[in-house]
C-alpha cells in the first residue's frame, strides 16, 4: 500500500466564562429549564439591537495574546448567513477574513515525546456567538432550547497548510489549548458540558504529493480520546476510499463514541455558501497600544512554561510537573507549599501520593479539604528533622485530612515522635535478639533473609517508633559479634 501522509487543521470552539451573553444581559450557564435564559435579543426578535460584551472582548485579546498573535487594531464584526432551526436570526455573528479578527497569525507550542516542542501556526482567534441547541423530546419530535444562543464563543483556527500531522499531535494541541485558556480564565473547558468543542479537519495525501487531499471536518468530539480517535479512524477511511479507486468527498461527519467510528451528516458547506457581510448594527471595535499592552502584562504564566520551569529550575521530572500543572489549582495548591519552604519534590511526592489518594477516596476536591499547603510543609519538616517516620506521617496526614489541625500539633498530642537515641534503640533490639535466638542462629548459618523479620520485631517493640535506618545500623552491629 502506498504511504499516505495525514493533515488535520483544528477548529476549537470555546465558550467563554462570562456572566452574561454576548449581546444581551441574559446570564449565561450550564443546563436547566429550556428556553429560560433568553429575551428579544437573543431570540432574534424584530426590532433589536445588540450590545458587546467587552468582558467577552477582553477575554479573546488575552488568548490571542497568550497564542502569540497578530491583534487587529481595528476589527468588526459580520454577518455569517445561514437557516438552521437552531439559529434564531437567520444568521450567526461572527468574524471574518484574514486580518480582521481579533487575532491572527499565532502559533501555540506542544511538546513532543523526545523533550523537544513542536509549532503549530494559528490562523485566527475570533469572537462570535453561540446558537441554540437542538432537541429530541420525549414524544419523539424535535425542539430547540435556546438558553445557549449568544453565548460568547471563541473561536481558535490552525493555519493552513496544517502542522498537525498524526493523531497523537491532534490530542496533545487540544490539551495544551485546554490548559491555557482554562488558566486565562476565560473557559471552564468541559468537554462533557459542551463548553469546549473542537472539530478536526482531516486529510490525506500521497508521500511526496504537493497539493492536499479533501478534507472532512469530524463533530459530536467530547474528550480528548474521542479527538485521538476520531482522527486515526477519519485517516485510515480516507485511506481506504483512495486504495479502493474512489474519491474523498468534502463532507462534515459525525462520531460515534459506542462504534468508535464516524457516519455521515451532510455535504460541508463552502465559504462563499455564507454569504459573509459586515453587521450593519454593531460598530467597529478599535484599540489602543496602551490597551493591549495593559492587558499583556496581565496575562498569567502559561502551563508550558510553567512545566519546564518546573523541570529546569526545581529538578522535577516531566512526568511530575506534567501532574501539577493539569490542573490549575492543583499547581497553585504546589506552588503555596513551595512559597512557604517546601521541598519541591518531597511537596511533590506528598500531593501526587498520599493526599491525592485521599482527595479520590473521599471525593474531595483539593479546595473543599481541610489540607492546606502549609499543612503539607509543616508534615515535610517534621519527617526531614527526623521527629517522625515515614509511617507515622502517613498515619498524621490521615488524621489532618479528617480535623484539619496541623501535623505538628497532631503528633504532640498523640506524643508520637520519632525514638532516635541509639541507647533506647539498642534496648529494643538486644531484647528482640534475646526472644529470637532460634532466628539468629539462622542468620549466623547464612539465612540472611531472616533479618527483615528481626527489624519487623524491633519497630513492633517501639511502637513503630524507632529510626529504621538506625535500627538496621544498630541490628547489623549486634548481629556481626561473635
Amino acid at each position: 500500500m502506498a504511504n499516505y501522509i495525514p493533515s488535520v487543521g483544528m477548529e476549537v470552539h470555546a465558550e467563554l466564562a462570562t456572566h452574561s451573553k454576548m449581546f444581551c444581559r441574559c446570564p449565561v450557564a450550564f443546563g436547566g429549564e429550556p428556553n429560560t435564559r433568553v429575551c428579544p435579543i437573543c431570540l432574534g426578535l424584530p426590532g433589536t439591537l445588540p450590545v458587546p460584551n467587552h468582558a467577552a472582548v477582553e477575554m479573546v485579546l488575552k488568548t490571542a495574546l497568550a497564542l502569540n498573535c497578530t491583534i487587529a487594531m481595528h476589527s468588526i464584526f459580520h454577518r455569517k448567513n445561514y437557516f438552521y432551526p437552531d439559529l434564531p436570526k437567520g444568521y450567526q455573528v461572527s468574524q471574518y477574513g484574514e486580518t480582521n479578527p481579533l487575532g491572527y497569525d499565532g502559533y501555540l507550542e506542544i511538546p513532543r515525546p523526545d523533550g523537544s516542542t513542536k509549532r503549530i501556526r494559528i490562523r485566527r482567534v475570533h469572537l462570535e456567538e453561540d446558537t441554540g441547541k437542538l432537541m429530541h423530546l420525549p414524544n419523539g419530535g424535535s425542539g430547540v432550547d435556546y438558553n445557549r444562543a449568544g453565548t460568547p464563543l471563541m473561536e481558535i483556527v490552525t493555519e493552513f497548510p496544517p502542522d498537525i500531522e498524526n493523531p497523537d499531535e491532534a490530542k496533545e494541541y487540544l490539551s495544551q489549548l485546554r490548559q491555557i485558556l482554562i488558566y486565562l480564565g476565560v473557559c471552564d473547558g468541559k468537554m462533557e458540558e459542551g463548553s469546549l468543542r473542537c472539530e478536526p479537519n482531516i486529510s490525506v495525501r500521497l508521500e511526496g504529493a504537493a497539493k492536499y487531499g479533501t478534507k472532512s471536518e469530524l463533530k459530536n468530539l467530547n474528550s480528548f480520546k474521542s479527538v485521538q480517535l476520531g482522527v486515526a479512524f477519519e485517516v485510515r477511511r480516507q485511506v481506504a476510499v483512495l486504495e479502493g479507486g474512489g474519491e474523498v468527498v468534502q463532507e462534515t461527519r459525525g462520531w460515534n463514541e459506542q462504534k468508535e467510528s464516524s457516519y455521515l451528516m451532510r455535504v460541508k458547506e463552502a465559504e462563499n455558501d455564507y454569504r459573509y457581510f459586515p453587521d450593519p448594527d454593531l460598530a467597529p471595535m478599535k484599540f489602543e497600544e496602551a490597551e493591549i499592552e495593559k492587558l499583556r502584562s496581565e496575562l498569567p504564566e502559561l502551563p508550558l512554561s510553567k512545566s519546564l520551569r518546573y523541570q529546569n529550575v526545581l529538578g522535577l521530572s516531566a512526568y511530575d510537573a506534567g501532574v501539577l500543572i493539569a490542573d490549575l489549582e492543583w499547581s497553585q495548591f504546589f506552588e503555596e507549599a513551595i512559597g512557604l519552604g517546601g521541598e519541591p519534590k518531597i511537596i511533590c511526592n506528598w500531593m501526587t501520593g498520599d493526599f491525592a489518594k485521599m482527595l479520590n477516596e473521599h471525593g474531595v476536591h483539593t479546595r473543599d479539604s481541610k489540607i492546606k499547603p502549609a499543612h503539607l510543609v509543616d508534615l515535610a519538616k517534621l519527617v526531614s528533622s527526623g521527629a517522625i517516620n515515614g509511617k507515622m506521617a502517613k498515619d498524621i496526614l490521615a488524621k489532618a485530612f479528617e480535623t484539619g489541625d496541623l501535623p505538628s500539633d497532631i503528633a504532640k498530642a498523640l506524643g508520637v515522635s520519632q525514638i532516635t537515641g541509639e541507647h533506647e534503640i539498642r534496648a529494643f533490639v538486644i531484647k528482640v535478639l534475646e526472644e529470637n535466638v532460634e532466628i539468629v542462629n539462622k542468620f549466623k548459618a547464612g539465612n540472611v533473609g531472616v533479618k527483615g523479620f528481626l527489624v519487623g520485631q524491633i519497630m513492633k517493640q517501639s511502637g513503630g517508633r524507632a529510626n529504621p535506618a538506625l535500627v538496621q545500623q544498630l541490628l547489623g552491629v549486634e548481629l556481626d559479634k561473635p
